[in-house]
């Protein structure tokens, strides 16, 4: 049985060491200091892990990695997926003997494909994962493609397809898909700035990078927003947008990664093409940092 889907899942880093090797041990120790301070669930070697930096290999060794540290109870989400389908297949059927408990479904950069074209290499994708929950994502900032509320829609009728995360910031569509889909589908926001919005759309949760630090503040915010208490999880938003912004001053995960070493964890250098925060992108997320309580490390 897979560890259920939290409300909070953080699209966790891939921590490197200083020669740019994957850091195996440093995974292990994230991993759990996400969990201590908040998190719900795990997606590992996505975006923000520099999936397209790594080889398969790697990539399956992070995630062998982070569910061994989590343990059973605490889901662990495969960014096994891009615009090679037979890749995507491979890859699939590795987090399914790797134990893991959901594959997230990307639309893929560079391709552009058809909309159909979307549903028939997501429906074959999750067809190899045997069963395992599906999470799709729509992000047209990094795929310079849009998955319409249609697609989505035509696809969460396959039966493990559970959700979608979303970071089209086309809030119309994201309250269709919420207002059409089928019963026990779910939207998590893909954006932490959006996370109060699809809430209020009636949509799940976040898969959020500022979770890295602010993790008890995020779930909080998410409880208010269940509870019914939109002023204080407004004010729990206003608070961290600050540090939000800072944390995409420059190609995410570049800023984060600057900041959960400066937080005390592991981290490292990203993978060339990507380079170490500059300067002034330092000073911005410093001063952003300075102004809230970090939940990680305590």
């Amino acid at each position: 049985m897979t560890a259920p889907l939290g409300r909070l899942l953080t699209a966790m880093i891939t921590p490197m060491t200083p020669t740019g090797d994957v850091d195996i041990d440093g995974v292990k120790r994230l991993a759990q200091a996400l969990v201590a301070s908040g998190t719900e669930g795990i997606v590992s070697t996505g975006s923000t892990g520099e999936a397209a930096a790594l080889s398969e290999q790697e990539t399956v060794a992070v995630w062998r990695a982070t569910k061994a540290a989590v343990g059973p109870d605490v889901a662990v989400i495969a960014g096994a997926t891009n615009n090679d389908h037979g890749a995507s297949l491979r890859l699939t059927r590795e987090a399914v003997k790797a134990g893991l408990d959901g594959v997230l479904l990307t639309v893929p950069a560079y391709s552009k494909p058809p909309q159909a074209g979307l549903v028939r290499h997501f429906a074959a994708i999750a067809d190899a994962a045997e069963g395992l929950p599906c999470v799709l994502y729509n992000i047209p900032g990094r795929s310079a493609l849009n998955m319409t509320a249609e697609t989505t829609l035509r696809l969460a009728e396959v039966s493990n397809i559970v959700g979608i995360k979303e970071s089209s910031e086309m809030f119309g569509q994201i309250g269709e898909v919420i207002a059409r889909a089928p019963s026990g589908f779910r939207v998590w926001s893909g954006n932490d700035t959006d996370t109060l919005l699809v809430m209020a759309l009636g949509g799940y949760g976040v898969v959020s990078v500022a979770s890295h630090l602010v993790g008890r503040q995020i779930r909080a915010q998410i409880e208010a927003a269940c509870g019914g208490r939109t002023a204080e999880a407004a004010a729990i938003h206003h608070r961290l947008m600050p540090l939000v912004s800072a944390l995409f001053v420059e190609s995410n995960p570049i800023p984060v990664k600057y900041a959960v070493a400066k937080a005390g964890l592991p981290a490292g250098p990203p993978r060339l093409p990507l380079i170490e925060a500059s300067d002034a992108a330092r000073a911005r997320i410093d001063a952003a940092m300075a102004q809230v309580t970090i939940d990680i490390g305590k």
